[in-house]
């Protein structure tokens, strides 16, 4: 059963994901990127990682989502693109996707991607729940790096405040 519901999960987060490739409209871009972010929530939580899907649904669904839609609102798509604006990307865009089509065919040739045998998983204990296990890591054995990221985005909070204050 929970094969059947991999499957189901995995084909409509790519086929979210090919729509949001394909769209013609940004929004409905976004829509389908929306699609491809619950279906990942939806695969941490047939994993037990009840915190990653909360944190999946509300960071990258609510937040970022509703960031791309200010974007997209800002960047005005209905007003009309120039002809020559994409002229010759295409040539470049098929060339960078056959040399991927490469790489990938030497990966596999190569036995790079080869499945590893899985270790035998750890007994899961019920009294412990995810987010008390993420929190301890986060501030014991990854507190630096957490520490750093939090430096960088103060930075980049006041970088953008600078500069909005710099175009009024």
């Amino acid at each position: 059963m929970g094969l059947i519901i991999f499957g189901i999960l995995a084909v409509v987060a790519v086929a979210g994901a090919m729509g949001m490739v394909f769209a013609r409209n940004p929004v409905y871009s976004a829509l389908c990127l929306v699609v491809t972010f619950l279906c990942i929530a939806l695969l941490y939580l047939s994993l037990s990682a009840d915190f990653l899907a909360v944190v999946q649904v509300i960071v990258y669904a609510g937040a970022i989502m509703v960031l791309f839609l200010f974007v997209i609102t800002l960047l005005n798509p209905s007003r009309a693109e120039t002809p020559d604006r994409l002229r010759g990307q295409g040539w470049v865009a098929g060339i960078l996707a056959l040399v991927l089509l490469a790489e990938i065919g030497a990966a596999v040739a190569s036995g790079l991607l080869r499945a590893l045998p899985s270790p035998t998983p750890p007994a899961v204990s019920w009294s412990i729940n995810n987010a008390q296990v993420v929190g301890a890591a986060l501030y014991s054995q990854f507190l630096f790096p957490f520490e750093v990221v939090s430096l960088l985005l103060l930075v980049a909070i006041i970088g953008a405040t600078v500069l909005a204050k710099r175009r009024l």
